[in-house]
This record gives structure tokens, sequence and C-alpha cells, in this order.
């Protein structure tokens, strides 16, 4: 079942109700002709003449073989191309989406979905390259049947877009059926998205008076957004706030749970809730963000604003955008002379540029792109300095050649060298060290207050294997800071169970959902009749709030694997098998599903079976690591070393950040005969990976066996002074 115009009020709980943007701005009237002109108001619309940018005066796309034609029946928009089964037939465009730099259009499908075409609509002006139809897959265009073509999940509105381009949207995904019956309160992004439920305000203000005058009815009143007054105080060129910066800290909460790469926890997030209440973010990752913390994938702003300065200082989301119209509060550099002194730094002797060029903007240097979606340009919300020298070493980006693309970091760097009189701060993000990009850097200073709290947690992710792993997740675990206890939760994974118990036990009392139900993931594998019967009562609710939250996402594969895992932490064989059986009814071909049946066959004794699933998996993704690591270990069990240790080696070179993968190549390579080959695979590993202690014992294992005294000396005074253990 589809709808065109959900119920004019929608219950967003027992007290309160949703009314609706109209109903605002009958008192907000200057708030509302903001908005109404806003991408907010026009992120989602119903298609008409008056909304549709597109030209589909029968135009026809072709991109590498496929065609794709638009075109209208009167009043209603229309396109022509393959559709789920691979066969072309027309399908009724019902919505648009978005409205600037692109237009993308949404098409009704069986089961209440609505799915995003492959070709969009260039929204700019024709002088910048726009007014043109083009694909979002220029290099290799997807074909049907795969999860990113037009048709597949991973187009689909219902779980992809709705929540963040629509307002007081219920999913109603129902698993047995694989159907939505999705609603929403207001079909775009509309005052209660930031605001919450107005119902209780409406009364107020129209004279019921039902609720304290302090809040007005309002469950995020206006107070609760204000944004910190920053002024300069003639002792510093860079203005300071009037309170507490933690105020705006909070307030930019409204904007993150959109503008954030992350997974929902609740049915309905409450506007004015912490956001690691409703949310868990990605942190600093590989394959979202590069090594020092710069945009890589899709991840949006909030991961880059986290670990800016700015944020730190309480600056949030308004100062720089109006809140009702989004646009930016001033053009060019008096945006950023709201706070820094224009007289100090909107000046040659600062940007080295000449005045009015590109160069001498801030955001040239500060905020440097990265193009999504063909053409959807984005700034790198970090406001960082440009660090040329850093970006060598660590291969990133770097704003400078960004620009002078005919030089080299190494000439930006001495060039500053030369402005500054002094070479490049060698401080290096935990991100970048852990990644394994620089060794000999002790853990005490890579988590500390110096670096972003994200950064640190994702720095905690890459211990695994390090002698003060556990000593550094304990201290993050007492953090103040919710996204440095979230990624300790998470790095409770690297360790050892009894060790992940001692410091997580705490996590799971933590008052922000997003931490203690990581937690509790790990810890669902301790056995239960270990514990006391306050704290089994206490992981049991923990890993309820954990199933819920993925249980919200029934409609991806990924969150059945997720559960099925759970299940099998907790001693729940058939559980974990009935839901990867669930999760391959919804892709036949998911990957982790297949990986994660073959580990429940081999637990059974049904080896053969597991290899089948592993075989199959290996064909779906040659490209993916772990499917081809599985195989080999299955085949390690099954006495056919020979055929293992190919799989083993592809698995290692293509995750070769993945230590685990390296030593059972070695060992395996060992028992082949091949100890030299062995020591070359650790070697290599360690260079990558210079904190993993586990590869060096093995690797001084391997020199005793080979009769390799001096090596093998040496590398005892490795562990002795370099890592501080005892050798075995």
């Amino acid at each position: 079942m589809f709808l065109l115009a959900a119920p004019a009020l929608a219950p967003a709980g027992d007290a309160v109700r949703y009314v609706g943007s109209e109903a605002c701005a009958g008192c907000h009237a200057d708030e509302a002709r903001r908005w109404q002109a806003s991408h907010h108001a026009q992120s989602m619309q119903v298609a008409s003449p008056a909304t549709v940018l597109g030209d589909f005066r029968d135009v026809s796309v072709s991109h590498h073989g496929q065609t794709t034609r638009v075109f209208r029946k009167g009043e209603a928009f229309y396109v022509r191309t393959a559709g789920p089964d691979g066969r072309e037939a027309d399908f009724q465009v019902t919505h648009t989406f978005g409205v600037h730099p692109l237009q993308q259009y949404l098409v009704a499908l069986p089961g209440g979905r609505l799915q995003a075409l492959g070709v969009a609509w260039d929204a700019r002006r024709r002088e910048e390259g726009g007014q043109r139809w083009y694909h979002l897959y220029p290099d290799a265009p997807p074909k049907p049947g795969e999860p990113v073509h037009w048709s597949g999940r991973e187009q689909n509105w219902n779980f992809m877009c709705a929540s963040c381009h629509s307002t007081g949207l219920v999913k109603n995904y129902d698993l047995q059926s694989d159907s939505y019956r999705t609603r929403w309160a207001e079909m775009a992004v509309g005052c209660e998205a930031c605001h919450g439920p107005a119902s209780a305000h409406l009364a107020w203000a129209r004279g019921g008076k039902p609720v304290a005058v302090a809040d007005a009815g309002l469950t995020v009143a206006t107070r609760q957004l204000r944004r910190l007054v920053f002024r300069y105080d003639g002792s510093n060129p860079i203005a300071r706030s009037d309170g507490d910066p933690t105020a705006g800290q909070r307030a930019g909460e409204a904007c993150f749970g959109c503008h954030s790469r992350r997974q929902q926890l609740t049915a309905e997030p409450r506007p004015g809730a912490a956001f690691l209440d409703d949310y868990r973010p990605v942190l600093v990752e590989p394959g979202l963000y590069h090594p020092d913390g710069q945009i890589d994938d899709e991840v949006f702003e909030y991961g880059s604003f986290v670990q800016s300065r700015m944020h730190r200082a309480g600056v949030t989301c308004s100062h720089c955008h109006d809140s009702h119209s989004l646009k930016l509060r001033a053009d060019g550099n008096a945006l950023c002379g709201q706070c820094h002194l224009p007289s100090r730094y909107d000046r040659p002797e600062h940007h080295r540029h000449g005045e009015g060029s590109a160069g001498a903007q801030c955001v040239s240097c500060h905020m440097p792109t990265k193009t999504y979606m063909g053409v959807h340009v984005r700034r790198d919300h970090r406001l960082a300095v440009p660090r040329p020298a850093q970006s060598a070493r660590l291969g990133t980006p770097d704003a400078c050649t960004a620009c002078h693309k005919d030089k080299s970091p190494a000439w930006a760097a001495a060039a500053i060298e030369r402005w500054t009189g002094r070479p490049e701060a060698a401080t290096t993000p935990p991100v970048a060290v852990l990644a394994g990009r620089r060794a000999g850097v002790p853990l005490a200073e890579l988590l500390s207050a110096e670096y972003p709290a994200i950064q640190q947690a994702g720095a905690l992710l890459r211990l695994a294997g390090s002698p003060a792993a556990a000593d550094a997740v304990a201290r993050a675990a007492r953090s103040g800071e919710g996204l440095l206890r979230l990624g300790a939760a998470r790095a409770l994974a690297g360790l050892a169970l009894p060790e992940a118990w001692r410091i997580g036990d705490s996590l799971l009392d933590d008052p922000l959902r997003a931490v203690r139900t990581e937690a509790a993931r790990t810890l669902a594998a301790v056995p239960a009749e270990r514990l006391p019967p306050a704290r089994r009562e206490r992981l049991s609710a923990v890993l309820a709030e954990l199933i819920a939250s993925e249980e919200l996402a029934a409609d991806r594969p990924e969150s059945h694997v997720n559960l099925a895992r759970i299940h099998a932490a907790r001693g729940q064989p058939q559980a974990a098998e009935q839901a990867l059986r669930t999760a391959l009814r919804l892709d036949a071909g998911f990957v982790p599903a297949l990986v994660n049946l073959a580990d429940l066959y081999r637990a059974n004794g049904r080896e053969a079976d597991g290899e089948a699933a592993l075989r199959q998996a290996v064909k779906l993704a040659p490209a993916a690591a772990e499917p081809a690591h599985a195989l080999g270990l299955a085949l390690i069990r099954q006495g056919r070393r020979d055929a293992a240790l190919p799989e083993l080696t592809r698995a290692a070179m293509l995750a070769p950040d993945n230590g685990r993968y390296a030593l059972v190549l070695a060992v395996a390579q060992l028992e082949s005969g091949q100890g030299e080959a062995a020591l070359a695979t650790l070697a290599a590993a360690r260079t990558r990976l210079p904190e993993d202690v586990a590869l060096l014992r093995t690797q001084l294992q391997i020199e005793r066996r080979l009769s390799r005294p001096e090596a093998a000396a040496h590398q005892v005074e490795l562990l002795r002074l370099e890592r501080g253990f005892a050798a075995p």
C-alpha cells in the first residue's frame, strides 16, 4: 500500500501530536516564509509541473548501452527503463526528491516501496554544467537485481532516505510480507522535525494553556536551540562565547540526526533527546574517513564538525546557517569574520593570496571539498588548518594542491614554512597512527584531550592486539565524553571476554543508549550463569534494547546477520540460523549471511555444507576478504592445506590491515614448509600494524622454530624495550 498524502495529524506518543507546518505559520510568519524557500521545505514533494525541474519532454538518456526515456502523459511524469525483472516498462514518477544541486525522482513499486531512479536532473545553471540528465553511477551502471540498481534495496526511500526527508515518519515495515505501510506527519522537513510535535504548543498559543509557560508546550523549545553569542573582547582576535560551550554543542544535536551517517536506535527519535540516545554514529574509520579525519565516503557533516575546534568552543550549525532558510548568515569571508577578526585573518599576511582570489577565501583552505552524487560539492566541516606535509606522509588529500594542481604537497609545505618561519608541526592524529601509517608513538599520546573525542574513539577500534589496549579502553570507558565511551564499547570486541566484562560491565548502565547497547553486543557472549543475578538482569535488559534497535531495520539483511550473532553469542544456534535464513530470504546473495551460516554449519560438524556456502560467498564477492579467509580456514580444518593457502593469501592481500589474516597465513605457510615466506608475511604486516604484538610474538616463535637464535633474540629485545612485554 502506498500513500500520496499522509493523515493531517499523525500521533507522536500519548501526550502530543503533530499539527503540520501550516499551523505554525499563523504565529511565526517570518520563520515560515524563510522555511518555505528552503531545501528542507522542498526535500520531498508530490510530482507536478510546479515541482518537477527535469526536462520530461520525451528525452532519452543513453548510458553504457542502457537507455532511459523520460516523458509526460498530461500532468503526469513517466520514465521508461529496465525494471526489477530486467524488462523495460513505464513507471510513473510519484514524487520529487531534493531540489538542488540535483533533483531525484521516486517511483512506486509493489509492497509500498518508493525507489529513487538511477538518472537524476542536474539542477545547476547551464553555465555551471547543469540543466541536463545524468546517471548517478557513471562508470558501472547497476544491473537489475543488484542492490544499487534503482529498484534495489540501496535505492529504497523507505529505509535509506525517508526519515530525514520527512517529518514524523513511521516506516511500518512488515517482515512476513516484506512490505511497507510508511506514513508521515508531513511530507517534507517541517517545523516539527526540529521542534517536535506541537499540539500542546498550539493549545497553549490558542489560550488553552495546558502546559507550563516555561516551555510553551514545545518538545524542543526555542531556548533549547539558542546558540551561544560570541563577542570580541579586545584581547584576542578570535571571539569568545558568553556561556558554557556544552550548550552550543547540545544545540547542534537538533541537526545531527539527519546530518550524520548513523544507525537509528529508536522507532520514533525524540527531538531534543541526546543524539547518542537515539542514534549510533559511525566513528572516524578507514573507508569512511581518510587517516587524518578528512571526509572520504559519504558521511555528511556531523563526524567532521565534531572533530573541529569550533565544535569544542560551542559553535553550532546555526552560527553559520540560518535555522529556517538554511542560507549562510553572511557572504564570503564575512561569515568567518563573525568570530575571526577580519583585520587579522582576512588579509594577505594571513592567507597569502591576492585580495578577492579564490585562495583568499577562508573555505578554500579550511573547508576543502569533495563531490558526491556526480554534482553535489560538499565541504569538509573539520574546519582544519592545511597540513600538506602530513598529507604527503599519509597519502591524504591536500587543500593546497587541490587548487595548485601542478604542485606537490612538499612544495606547499615548503611555502608554509617560508611564510611562518617554522616547519609544520609533526603531530599526527591517532586515527592515522593506528591505521598503521606510523610506528613508535606511545598510546598514551594518542588518547589525550589534544584530539577530538571522535578521533580517539576511532583509534580505540584499532587497538586489538596491543598490550596497552585494555588500559586504553578502560580509560575511555570512564570518560565524560559520550563518543569516547562509544569507542570503548565498540573496542570491547577486541579484548578477551573476561577483560571485556571487567571494563564493559559499567557501560551497561550508561545513560546513552548507543553506548550501553554497543557494550552489550560484545558482552552477550558472557555466560549468564557466571553473573550475579542483578547484572544478569541488567545485561538481559540492555540486550533487549539492542535487539529492538536491530529489528528496526528488519528490512535489511545485515540487521538479521547482527541478530544472528547476538543469538549465537547467547548460545541460541537455532535462533541464529533462523535469523541468517531470514537475511538470505531478503537477499539470497548476501555474503555476510553466507559466511555466518557456514560458521554455524562448522559448529555442528557440517564442514561440507559450510564449504559450499563459503564458495558461493567467494563467487559472489571475489574482492571481499572475509569469505576468502573463512574458506581458507575451512580447508585447513579438512587437512587440505595446499588448497587453503591461495585463499588465505588472497584474504591477506585484500585486507592488508587485518593482523589476524596475516598471522593465520604465516602459520599456514610455516606448516607447509615455507618458513621464509611466513616471516616475510609477518614483517610486511608489522610495517602496517606496528602495535600488533601478536604478529611480533608469532615472528619470534617462527624464528626459534627455524633455529635462528640471533633473529629471535632481536625480537625478544623488541618485545622488552618497545612494547614493555616479557618475551614468551
